[in-house]
């Protein structure tokens, strides 16, 4: 951390030109003594990449930036803001401390948090922010989170762990077991100094794998923000053996579509199927991540095909997804289509055998406008197009 880049003269330059080309600016040339023009370069780049990730750090004075590699693969506040509420007690240690974001939310429900992060330049970088966020209640320490917790050797109320989901030479890895910490070697070093501990890991995980490999997995959190998931949350309780809940939430501006089901339920769950009735309802990609197709009818909706997951009812109703009104229900035939006269529509497609690519070009239909198509195969093997409104 070069303590020269927070001089007046630098942050104003950076601030000034968060907007500008990143290579004229090199063309022009960045002289200030004491700082390489690398690193101006990424504190821009990096604080660019945090206006609406990050918007604390983004709008307050005197922060310090990492590179922009450890701003991409840090929680958003969104999603630290929701961890934070899963979490109470005294005492909680992050093993993959990373740029802090986490740690800093973890501080408003835990009286004390200690922030491990192996690289020096990066825990030093997290303690400066924290002294700038007025924070005192996180220790930093510069140490390997798993030597931390041993060293320390005491419980903990909380331990909370996002494994890094790079290689050796920054390559991305998607295996449990090819990140590091490798959780499922240290599982039981978790809950021998925890009874709660929390792990992180990537959306593309798979879901009934994993369960294979953690033991005690009482909560499956799968968060998404606009209906992108970003991240599965996995909480682990000493000693627990009952039913896996599966808590999805989709973060959206104003509000949250939350749906929560038992993970073992799912298989047995009881479903109605039906043809289209007024309304078509959509799953977000929350619940689609956890695979409630048949959990969700305890909603009171039908689903068209055991394979589309697409859902209707009479009456419209709470829905944690996309709601439509169907205006019209067409077999799909391109003479019939022609009809309708639609040649702009926003199309997706459900247990079809035609790419959304294709059926815009076999049926000249131009992307946007505030018509839905949607393109599916119903009970009765039927292959039809709903066309719809957003309800």
């Amino acid at each position: 951390m070069n303590a020269s880049i927070l001089n007046t003269d630098v942050q104003d330059y950076i601030n000034t030109n968060l907007k500008q080309d990143i290579s004229r600016l090199l063309l022009k040339g960045i002289s200030f003594s004491g700082v390489e023009t690398k690193a101006i370069i990424e504190q821009i780049e990096a604080k660019k990449r945090s206006e609406k990730k990050l918007p604390t750090w983004y709008n307050t004075q005197g922060i310090y930036f990492p590179n922009k590699l450890n701003i991409a693969q840090t929680s958003s506040e969104k999603t630290a803001a929701y961890k934070s509420n899963l979490v109470k007690g005294d005492s909680l240690i992050d093993l993959t401390g990373g740029f802090g974001i986490d740690s800093y939310y973890f501080s408003r429900s835990i009286n004390n948090v200690t922030h491990c992060e192996i690289n020096p330049n990066l825990s030093e970088i997290v303690t400066h922010n924290f002294n700038v966020l007025n924070i005192k209640n996180i220790i930093c320490i510069n140490e390997n989170g798993i030597d931390a917790l041993k060293r320390i050797d005491k419980p903990f109320d909380w331990i909370y762990v996002d494994p890094s989901r790079r290689d050796v030479v920054k390559n991305k890895v998607f295996l449990l077991s090819d990140c590091t910490p490798n959780v499922i070697t240290f599982q039981n070093l978790f809950l021998k100094y925890s009874k709660n501990v929390m792990i992180k890991t990537s959306p593309l995980l798979d879901i009934t794998a994993t369960l294979h490999q953690l033991e005690h997995v009482k909560t499956i959190h799968i968060v998404a923000i606009n209906n992108e998931v970003k991240e599965l949350l996995w909480v682990l309780e000493r000693g627990y053996k009952d039913a896996v809940e599966v808590k999805t939430v989709n973060l959206q501006k104003g509000n949250a579509q939350i749906f929560d089901f038992k993970y073992e339920d799912e298989s047995d769950a009881n479903v109605s199927y039906n043809s289209p009735l007024d309304y078509l309802y959509e799953p977000n990609a929350s619940v689609l991540k956890a695979g409630a197709f048949n959990s969700i009818c305890s909603l009171n909706v039908y689903k068209l095909h055991k394979h589309s997951h697409l859902y209707t009812s009479k009456e419209l109703i709470d829905f944690p997804g996309r709601r439509f009104l169907i205006k019209k229900i067409l077999p799909f035939n391109k003479r019939v289509f022609s009809k309708e006269k639609i040649t702009k529509a926003n199309v997706t497609m459900r247990n079809f055998p035609i790419s959304v690519g294709d059926i815009r070009k076999k049926l000249k239909i131009k992307d946007g406008g505030n018509i839905y198509l949607f393109f599916t195969t119903c009970t009765d093997e039927e292959r039809v197009i709903l066309v719809c409104h957003k309800a």
